[in-house]
């Protein structure tokens, strides 16, 4: 995607950042993400630099997500293993090169299965923490490629409790290639798939 206009670029980011900061210091509860979703849909209904096409825009953007469910709010500990290179895949024709620096593990699935997700350092200039996920919504009520759960470089980042960090997927959120083609947006590499329904976070 051309960068037309960086200095609402730099706007929008500065936005999104604000809106994660303020769920940050609301706490763990609803109230903290049904504002940060009021606060979402007013900047993607008004921002020139939203995804979304001006003509879904008219009556204002009110993105569907599933009801909010405390249980997918999860403190996890980082466990660092050995970098890998990788490249991920994107909805267009671009690649985007990126680390697999450490795991996070997370509660145990319904068939008892343990279940992981890789945390990717994102090896462009400045570099940024990125979790992209998979699970059995897609395809369904969710976008085939996976949500986006981290992506520091744009502020999406609810922070740590002590040496863990919070991963609530109630704020898990599409990628833009589902609002507009004309984006091409990193996919979720399949290694980060978990294996039940997370009925949580932004649905089609």
């Amino acid at each position: 995607m051309t960068i037309e206009d960086p200095t609402s670029l730099w706007d929008y980011r500065r936005r999104v950042a604000e809106q994660y900061r303020r769920a940050r210091e609301s706490g763990p509860d609803e109230s903290a993400w049904i504002r940060w979703r009021s606060e979402r849909d007013e900047l993607l209904s008004f921002h020139v630099q939203s995804p979304i096409p001006m003509d879904r825009r008219s009556v204002g953007v009110h993105l569907p997500f599933f009801p909010y469910d405390p249980a997918w709010r999860i403190e996890a500990t980082i466990e660092i293993d050995e970098p890998v290179d990788l490249t991920a895949g994107h909805s267009g024709s671009d690649v985007t090169p990126m680390i697999r620096f450490g795991w996070v593990s997370l509660p145990e699935s319904p068939d008892g299965a343990a279940v992981r997700l890789a945390l990717y350092w994102l090896d462009v200039y400045g570099g940024g923490v990125f979790l992209p996920f998979r699970d059995a919504t897609n395809g369904s009520a969710t976008y085939g490629g996976g949500r986006y759960l981290l992506d520091t470089i744009k502020g999406a980042d609810l922070g740590s409790v002590e040496d863990r960090v919070v991963l609530d997927f109630n704020f898990a959120y599409h990628p833009s290639c589902v609002h507009d083609i004309r984006w091409s947006c990193p996919l979720a590499p399949v290694e980060n798939t978990i294996p039940i329904e997370v009925r949580a976070g932004e649905r089609l």
